[in-house]
């Protein structure tokens, strides 16, 4: 019984020091790592070492995004999705490549409450470096997990090079 009543008032600790994150409080982190902010609560525009994102929040469904577009989609053939498909698998971790409204984009999807400062200052850097990254290394990090499934990286052909144009 003694043990019981112990988990319980730790779990009820816990509960209280859960993150509850927040427009305002995200606003504040990616003010301190963003190069420039715009754009009004829950739904900013900021430049992060010259990578443009942008980050859209949903109080009331608890959702929030950070996204930066990579290029059109119309300028990715059949070997660039393939391998932006399996980056989403093996190397893109938390951040995954999407296509919306005819725009590759680098995103980081996370209920919002549940967000914690740290992990929302991963995001900004993981969708940086997967956006910095398409189209040779297709990576959000340094780590690639399941490494042994992914074919040996080649140097692109100078005609794909060309195709991927940042924004």
């Amino acid at each position: 019984m003694k043990n019981l009543f112990i988990v319980i008032i730790l779990l009820l600790s816990s509960i209280s020091y859960a993150q509850q994150m927040d427009n305002n409080t995200l606003r504040e982190i990616i003010y301190k790592e963003a190069d420039t902010l715009g754009g009004v609560s829950g739904n900013w525009k900021f430049i992060y070492k010259q990578i443009p994102m942008l980050c859209v929040t949903d109080e009331a469904n608890n959702r929030m995004r950070i996204i930066s577009p990579i290029t059109e989609s119309s300028n990715l053939d059949k070997d660039l999705l393939l391998d932006s498909m399996t980056a989403n698998f093996h190397s893109a971790l938390d951040v995954k490549y999407a296509i919306s409204n005819g725009i590759l984009w680098s995103v980081y999807i996370h209920p919002l409450k549940e967000l914690t400062n740290e992990q929302a200052e991963n995001a900004i850097s993981q969708v940086y470096y997967a956006a910095k990254t398409f189209g040779t290394t297709f990576s959000s990090t340094a780590l690639i997990f399941g490494g042994g499934n992914t074919k040996e990286e080649k140097p692109k052909d100078k005609i794909k090079e060309e195709k991927i144009h940042k924004f």
